[in-house]
Formats: C-alpha cells, structure tokens, sequence
C-alpha cells in the first residue's frame, strides 16, 4: 500500500490535525496499563492498537506468527522477525485503520483492540545491546571546537573524512517520563590547581535521533551504504544528557565516560522507516570526497524537525531550539556503514544515536552549552527565567516532526524531569 500523499489516506479513526501519530505513521511500541500486562501496540491519534488481541481475533492468521510474539516486554523479537514481517503488521494495521474498510471498525472486539494512550504506561520500546553517539552536525562539531580549541581550527583533521562516535552506556537510556538524577563527578576550574568532587552545575540536554537495528551481523562482516537500510528498523528521539564540567575535565584522552553516562532519554514510539520514507531528502556536500566505503548513491538523510523545550516548575514551557535532521554531514547509512567496517558486530535493538543537532542559526542549537555559549550567555524563557545550564526541578521537552503536502509523521516527545543529587 502506498503511503505517497497523492494516494490520500483516511481513517474511521478521529484524529487531530496536528497529531504526531496519523494514519501514515503507525509507529510500534511497548505499553501496559492497570489491567494490562506489558505488550506491543500500534498508536493511531490518541488510541493504541493491542497487537496481541488483533493477533487473537485472526487478524494475523495468514502470517504465521509465532504465538504471543506481541505479548513482550520489547520489541527486540518482532523486529527480529525482519522486515517483509514487520512492514506486513504495519501495512495490515492501516489497512484495517482505512476509512471503508469496517473488518476492525464494525468487529465485536474492537473495544478491545482499540485502547486510550493516556492510560497507558510507555515502556522501553527495546531491549538495547550497545550504545553507540555520533559527532555528526558540522554545525555542533564547529561551535564546540571553537568555544574550547582553535576558532580557526574548529573541526580536528579526522572529521570531514569520517562519522567520529563513542561507545556510550546502554544501562542507562530511560524512556520518556523517567526523571534524570543530577550526577556527581570530579570538576576543575581552569583556575584552581586541584579537582573537587560534588553535583555537576552545567547539566545540559543534547537534541539528538536515533536509529535502531533491526538485523544482526557477524562478528567479521560490514554492512555497506546500500546495504544500511535493511538494517535499520526506525527511529526515537533522543536526549542525550551531559553534564558538561564533568566531561571537560575527564574526556581526555579517552573522551566521554562518567559526564554521559548516568543517562539518556528517548521517546517510546519507534517511527519505522516505511514512514519517513516520503521525507527524504539529499545530505549536505561532503568536501573533501569520502572514501568509497562511505559513499552513497542514494539519499539517506530526512526532513525532520526538532523542538526543545525548557519547563521550570510550576511555569509553562518554552521553546529554545529548533533544528532539523536534514543538516546532519554524515547521514544513517554512513554511520551504520562506518560503525561496522572493521568488522563491528550489531544486534537487533542496538541504538546508534545522531550526536547533537544544531542549525547555522542561534536559535537552532542543539544544546545549552550552544545557546548559552558556555555559560557566558543567558537563555531567556517566556516567563522571563534565565538560564544558563539546567536546573532541578527544570522539565525538558524535546519533539520531532516530518511534515509534507499534508501529511504528518511524527514522534511524539521525550519529556525528562531534573531532580537533585542524591
């Protein structure tokens, strides 16, 4: 079924105009509720669809699936089916969702089948392997070389000629609506001699998406440019939290470790490739030429744009950031191609997340340290608050869209409350 907005599709379905989860998104994701056991769902505007009971009512017969494959705590063995079986689900469930077709609408069960995504509890779509963070905005990469290197020299020599990443902590990535503890670490101002240790006081947000595999390798094999998309199965958003004064003084030479590691936030509906589909778009020129392996001869890069979002207690929220992933220099494919050319091994469920992504405007960068330039700069919020860093009790949103010709796909937020160290 095509989902090209010249093939126009309605829904029986009451959705919002403006709502994330239309009839052309149909991201999965892992939920319960007080009667409910963890289980995969499908969201559509404000309902979930329980795949378990569709499977129950027949919906799936013909597919031979193995039974209860949706009564999971995590995605990882339905993705794992592959994807000619997960696209099937996905193009099943829309057709069902269709606005003349009465097989779901019209069905006994549908009371069942069709549950209110406000009572439930979103879980970790995935059970997550490894972790790995790009470096992929140029416009990041820049800002950040020149607050702490050589404005002249802002990028290293090994930038533009590869996706620079670290192996980050998987134990620690939280779904939205888990609170962030404040982490402690050792810092050291540039004026004194010695380290001192205590709660960090430039905790900072890092607006960012990720990808998750969907298919494994062996220990050995690469997985070419062409070949990346089959083993990607969707994106989250992703908050990439860091306190910025523990990493300055830990991350040489070794790079990030305790200033990342006590946690990252993502959204819980994984929006699947098919749907972003229509919203790609060519990435940026790569000067100087890449070598073969990252070459490509296809877009990979999306139009999706990014929110962020600061909320003091007891206040509304403000926008901060807006971006857009089309900008990223190294696109999915180069990642996944770059991640796995000396012989990397993945697993379905890994996530590889994008780095921070900023825009060439102010208003577009993708993290504190950016906005506030380091902290010599304010943040002013709608209230009139200021900040420089993150502070307890601040609420940070993130959001993310796709929109084109009338058609919306998006991921609905990654929403993360600060408390104080423990």
């Amino acid at each position: 079924m095509s989902d090209s907005p010249s093939n126009a599709l309605n829904t029986w379905v009451e959705v919002a105009k403006n709502s994330d989860f239309t009839i052309y998104n149909l991201p999965f994701g892992v939920f319960k509720n007080k009667k409910l056991s963890p289980r995969i769902g499908i969201a559509i505007g404000d309902k979930i669809v329980d795949l378990s009971i569709l499977d129950q009512e027949g919906f799936f017969s013909d597919m031979f699936l193995p039974e209860g494959i949706f009564l999971s705590e995590s995605l990882n063995e339905l993705i794992g089916l592959g994807k000619v079986i997960t696209k099937k689900i996905r193009e099943r469930v829309q057709e069902l969702l269709l606005a003349d077709n009465e097989k779901l609408r019209d069905h006994s069960a549908r009371g069942k089948v069709m549950l209110n995504r406000k009572e439930a509890t979103m879980l970790l779509p995935v059970k997550i392997g490894d972790y790995t963070d790009f470096y992929s905005s140029m416009e990041h990469a820049t800002n950040v070389g020149k607050m702490f290197r050589d404005p002249e020299n802002a990028l290293l020599p090994n930038w533009k000629h590869l996706p620079v990443g670290y192996h980050g902590r998987a134990s620690s990535i939280i779904p939205s609506g888990s609170p962030v503890i404040r982490p402690k670490g050792q810092t050291k101002d540039p004026e004194t001699g010695a380290p001192v240790f205590g709660p960090s006081k430039k905790l900072d947000f890092e607006l960012e998406l990720a990808f998750i595999t969907g298919k494994s390798t062996k220990l050995g094999d690469s997985v070419s440019t062409a070949d990346a998309e089959d083993y990607i199965f969707g994106f989250v958003l992703f908050n990439d939290w860091s306190a910025r004064d523990i990493q300055a003084w830990e991350y040489v030479p070794l790079g990030p470790f305790l200033g990342k590691s006590f946690a990252s936030s993502i959204s819980t509906w994984v929006v699947t490739l098919e749907a972003l589909e229509q919203f790609k778009v060519e990435s940026p020129v790569q000067e100087p030429e890449v070598l073969d392996y990252l070459k490509c001869n296809k877009p990979h890069s999306f139009d999706i744009q990014l929110e962020a979002y600061i909320q003091p207690e007891d206040e509304k929220s403000s926008k901060v950031s807006t971006a857009n992933f089309k900008n990223m220099y190294w696109n999915v494919a180069q990642q996944l191609a770059h991640q796995t050319v000396n012989g990397c091994n993945i697993n379905v469920g890994d996530m590889m997340a994008s780095g921070t992504i900023s825009g060439k405007t102010e208003d577009s960068f993708g993290s504190m340290l950016e906005l506030s330039w380091n902290g010599q700069n304010t943040v002013k919020l709608d209230s009139g608050t200021e900040r420089k860093f993150i502070e307890n009790g601040d609420t940070v949103i993130m959001k993310g869209f796709a929109e084109k010709d009338g058609v919306r796909v998006g991921f609905g937020e990654v929403k993360t409350k600060v408390l104080p160290a423990k």
